[in-house]
């Protein structure tokens, strides 16, 4: 494990916990003078998940603040670290940071990653809250096609419903038009 003193440049410099020296962090995250791990473990990290962590209510926070505060939220949610978040994005640590504390603003394949990493939909992320599962199942519900089809499912076997399945995807990738 590392303390982090301040980053330089795109690099970050830490201090090898077990040595102290200070260094920037290597490519394999092993200290120059010791070789141990300058990155926390996962069984470290165990206990800090498992605690419960403060949530910001996002209700009272203008709309152009919102998605720092969401993704802060959302990753406390987790229970992940920005560390393991960024791992999980491929990015660097900082760049989640400075997503976090409105330093940078983050692109649309950086929201994609976000929205993988931490599990939910980008307009989840945006709006920053999480639609249940019950306004999922309503909305589907509530679609005209849908509700057609609904009386008729319970009597499909499996083989026809796997054929309506492959039908339907057919034709949402390969619309017709009708004459």
């Amino acid at each position: 494990m590392a303390t982090i003193l301040s980053p330089v440049d795109s690099r970050e410099v830490v201090r090898c916990d077990s040595c102290l020296l200070v260094q920037f962090r290597t490519s394999n995250n092993e200290c120059r003078r010791c070789h141990t791990s300058l990155d926390e473990d996962e069984e470290e990290l165990a206990p800090i998940a498992a605690m419960p962590s403060p949530v910001p209510a996002l209700d009272n926070i203008p709309g152009h603040l919102r998605l720092a505060a969401s993704i802060r939220s959302f990753r406390l949610r987790g229970g992940m670290s920005q560390r393991q978040l960024a791992a999980r994005m491929s990015v660097p640590r900082t760049y989640v940071s400075k997503i976090e504390n409105e330093k940078a603003c983050p692109t649309l394949s950086s929201l994609d990653r976000l929205a993988r990493a931490l599990c939910v939909t980008i307009p989840d992320l945006l709006t920053g809250s999480e639609r249940n599962r019950d306004e999922e199942i309503r909305e589907l519900v509530e679609d005209p096609l849908v509700s057609e089809i609904m009386p008729f499912l319970n009597k499909l076997n499996g083989m026809q419903m796997t054929s309506i399945l492959g039908q339907v995807r057919d034709m949402a990738i390969h619309p017709r038009r009708l004459a």
